[in-house]
């Protein structure tokens, strides 16, 4: 039976176009169908990279005036910068990425579907559009719809008051005071960008720790600069309702279970994803979501159904733009009988907030309830000749080695450059290196990777004591 396509990818983000492009590549014909008015998914649209460049942008204007090689007159810093400000460079690196996307898209023969998809049966797809529906088929398909941020129960989201982690780059103006409900990954995010432009801002958490997948070290630490920068932390709380004060001056309400009520200008809820699957229409391909519209997979990311696939966010986790982006890439191939492998067991997790973390491998909760024993190596930025060129003297570097085989376990970071900083730790993991190979090496100086050298030869006291 003849198809329109060899493979349909439903959804533009990471995982869609690498699988499309992967399927070009094979000498395939992709398709790639996308709600939104430009390319690139919730990751170029209203996620990754909007956040991060706005973490970026945060980091910039509250660094103008302050830094301690800036005495030239006329440069000072004139106080918080407006919305307009922050989201104009925003705006800039959306539309520059969006045409990034495109152009790869385009140069590797990829057709783009604009519209909103639903499947007809489990190899036909309709896409509706301003000009009415049409409908394609395809040998394969992929599902890489992405996730949508959950609103908070019993009051809309308007951009103004009450946002989401998706509304933030639609803000008219900052507020002074800002109540953030969840402190996963996005939360903690933004509270500390926004605590670095100086607003007060209450976390919300129903854990007793935030971030609980990190070392607990690294944590402690995040929250300690987080408080000096004017974010007060509520955990174990939990929130019972949420109500808009409309008085002469609008507030956001957040009552707590535990009775505490927290007014502030702006509401920032950011607890949870649900899979942008209820469109769909997925029983019409014989496929059933789970919990918050998640899809389920085998090895190959291949669905209930064998020839339709699944990658990306709506998997759930780990749900990071570049395991997506690999995902995608290893389904195509998988489809067309050119696949082996897995994601790679050590991927690094990278949180953006302000300061930034980065880790990769085993944290040392995990290796005690494991019961295997391992030595710490410490490295500090302000022991680093790099980090104080930078000025971060808060900067915190830890690797952990296995005591007997001296095998590296696992790398955390925290401080300037952390995301990037950490790879070298993943590559010496992925090849099974150890403690040897950080002490028989030379790092250039000055640079934070001396933090290698500096953490294994602490480590290297502390085994031989």
């Amino acid at each position: 039976m003849p198809y329109d396509f060899d493979l349909i990818c439903i959804g533009s983000g990471p995982a869609g176009q690498r699988a499309a492009v992967q399927a070009a590549k094979l000498g395939k014909k992709a398709a790639v169908i996308e709600k939104r008015r430009e390319v690139g998914g919730v990751c170029v649209d209203t996620g990754t990279i909007p956040s991060k460049t706005f973490r970026e942008a945060v980091l910039h204007f509250s660094r103008i005036g302050t830094s301690r090689f800036d005495t030239r007159d006329g440069i000072r810093n004139s106080g918080r910068p407006t919305a307009e400000q922050l989201l104009a460079c925003v705006s800039q690196t959306i539309r520059t990425e969006q045409e990034v996307v495109e152009d790869q898209l385009r140069r590797n023969d990829v057709q783009m579907l604009s519209g909103e998809a639903h499947f007809v049966d489990p190899h036909t797809v309709a896409v509706h559009h301003e000009r009415g529906e049409s409908r394609y088929t395809a040998e394969f398909i992929l599902i890489a719809v992405g996730t949508f941020p959950a609103n908070p129960p019993g009051v809309p989201v308007d951009c103004a008051i009450v946002m989401t982690s998706d509304d933030v780059i639609r803000m008219a103006k900052l507020p002074k005071t800002l109540a953030v409900v969840g402190g996963g990954v996005i939360g903690i995010e933004y509270a500390s960008m926004f605590g670095q432009l100086g607003i007060d801002v209450t976390l919300v958490e129903k854990r007793d720790r935030p971030l609980d997948f990190l070392d607990r070290e690294i944590v402690d630490e995040l929250m300690h600069q987080m408080r000096n920068a004017k974010v007060t932390f509520r955990l174990g709380e939990a929130v019972a309702s949420v109500e808009v004060d409309n008085g002469a001056v609008n507030h956001a309400v957040i009552n707590l279970e535990s009775g505490k009520r927290i007014v502030a200008d702006a509401l920032l809820y950011c607890v949870g994803r649900t899979a942008a699957t209820e469109a769909l229409q997925l029983a019409a391909a014989g496929l059933t979501p789970g919990e918050r519209g998640k899809l389920t997979v085998d090895e190959q990311f291949r669905t209930a159904v064998p020839h339709i696939f699944a990658a990306g966010d709506v998997l759930g986790s780990p749900a990071l733009a570049a395991t997506s982006a690999e995902q995608g890439r290893l389904a195509a191939r998988f489809a067309f009988g050119a696949g082996s492998g897995t994601i790679p067991k050590h991927f690094p997790y990278g949180i953006y907030a302000i300061p930034e973390i980065s880790m990769v491998g085993a944290t040392e909760k995990e290796l005690t309830d494991q019961k295997t024993p391992y030595e710490t190596g410490i490295a500090r930025y302000r022991e680093i000749a790099r980090g104080q060129i930078l000025g971060d003297d808060s900067g915190f570097f830890k690797m952990l080695f296995h005591r007997d085989s001296r095998q590296l376990l696992g790398v955390h970071v925290m401080g300037t450059s952390a995301t990037e900083l950490v790879h070298i730790g993943q590559a010496v993991l992925a090849l099974s290196g150890g403690l040897d190979y950080f002490l028989d090496n030379v790092f250039n100086y000055p640079t934070l990777a001396e933090c290698y050298k500096v953490a294994a030869l602490d480590a290297a006291n502390k085994l031989r004591g």
